[in-house]
């Protein structure tokens, strides 16, 4: 499970298995880094690619199911899996969240709800029976691709923990500046993929350089 006082820094595999391997295998064994099988990998694989991402990382790993239905299946799926964390769509009928959350919980997997495209996350958390362990405030790929005008949701961050006592991870910006300015507005996760879509000779320093600016 998370911890409440440290900061992490939550790496995405959206590539292929055997590229998510030679990352993995640059990266730092460092606690604080978390490895998320994302949602194309998983869309590839299915449970198979979950797991691959589990038993080569060896430490925590996000299922990035972007659950909308079923939301007890699938969080049992994540922990079969092997996955510490597990995400649905806060897009989803308030239904599947909440058994989605309560499944979570039953099973020992930390709950996190992905606010992309929801204008008001805090009117989603306030129709739950429990909030999840992880907010997501995420500024999508494609938000970010074609319409420049739109910002990562920082100004969330307090209007949510204000009002929820839950951990706070930022998705969208891919950048050492966007993951200061993160943590700064005080987001316990910081969510990064484009420099680790392909392992490259620098793999290793860039996660060193992005987990010391996760502080």
């Amino acid at each position: 499970m998370l911890a409440r006082r440290t900061k992490y820094l939550q790496i995405a595999m959206n590539n292929d298995l055997n590229e998510s391997r030679a990352i993995i295998r640059q990266l730092p064994k460092d606690k604080r880094i978390l490895i998320e099988a994302g949602t194309p990998l998983i869309k590839s694989y299915g449970y198979q690619g979950i797991r691959e991402i589990v038993n080569q990382w060896g430490g925590y790993v996000v299922a990035d199911l972007k659950t909308m239905d079923r939301g007890e299946t699938e969080a049992a799926l994540a922990h079969d899996a092997g996955a510490s964390g597990a995400i649905a769509a806060g897009q989803a009928p308030i239904e599947t969240l909440n058994v989605f959350i309560k499944t979570c919980k039953d099973i020992g997997l930390d709950s996190m709800v992905d606010m992309m495209n929801v204008d008001q996350p805090i009117q989603v958390l306030r129709r739950l029976v429990k909030p999840p362990s992880v907010v997501i405030l995420h500024r999508g790929v494609d938000e970010e691709t074609f319409n420049k005008d739109k910002s990562i949701p920082y100004i969330q961050i307090n209007k949510v923990k204000s009002s929820f006592d839950v951990l706070i991870s930022i998705g969208g910006g891919d950048t050492i500046r966007e993951v200061q300015r993160a943590t700064f507005n005080g987001a316990d996760i910081v969510l990064v993929w484009k420099e680790f879509f392909q392992a490259t000779g620098q793999t290793a320093q860039l996660a060193a350089d992005f987990l010391a600016a996760v502080r």
